[in-house]
């Protein structure tokens, strides 16, 4: 028999795409209202790895990535999720997204996204709600597999991860 054990402590992050600034700035401050102080984000940078939300969202489309200041459980991403699900509808226009807001959680192991799509590298987290994998630490870094999305195999990307990973470790080994 196993022995239980508390989960891995991680900060909640979510990434944004999106092509207006200002709809960017009015859904940062409903998340600071839902989530709680930011730790840190990351500059806009131009995001082109895909033409899939240029017909959604507009063009150019940008990138940008907020830590929350906050410890989680990592099974509150479900709520999370839920919760970013119903702030994007409500910075939608004519049944299309003004902004992407995908939640996921970084440990010092590991990078998870949150999806409400299913594929068989995602799992149920409950709620139709699945956890998908994007990077797990090793040798000083975090590497990707094969189903990681391209913007977070990226050079820049994944020294942002490290960045707050060294924050989260501070934080684990000051308890």
């Amino acid at each position: 028999m196993g022995i239980l054990r508390p989960p891995e402590k991680a900060f909640l992050f979510i990434g944004t795409l999106f092509s207006a600034e200002n709809i960017f700035d009015d859904a940062l401050n409903v998340l600071k209202k839902k989530f709680g102080d930011i730790l840190f984000k990351s500059h806009p940078v131009s995001w082109n790895f895909t033409d899939h939300y240029t017909e959604e969202l507009g063009s150019p489309v940008y990138r940008s990535f907020i830590f929350f200041n906050t410890i989680i459980d990592p099974a509150s991403l479900v709520e999370a999720k839920l919760t970013t699900n119903e702030i994007e509808k409500t910075f939608s226009c004519d049944k299309k997204r003004q902004i992407n807001i995908d939640p996921g959680y970084l440990t010092l192991a590991k990078v998870v996204l949150a999806s409400t799509k299913n594929y068989s590298h995602r799992l149920s987290l409950g709620k139709g709600i699945y956890g998908e994998l994007e990077l797990f630490y090793k040798d000083k870094t975090f590497v990707p597999h094969l189903f990681t999305y391209s913007d977070y195999m990226e050079k820049n990307c994944i020294e942002m991860f490290i960045k707050a990973r060294g924050m989260l470790k501070q934080i684990v080994n000051s308890e």
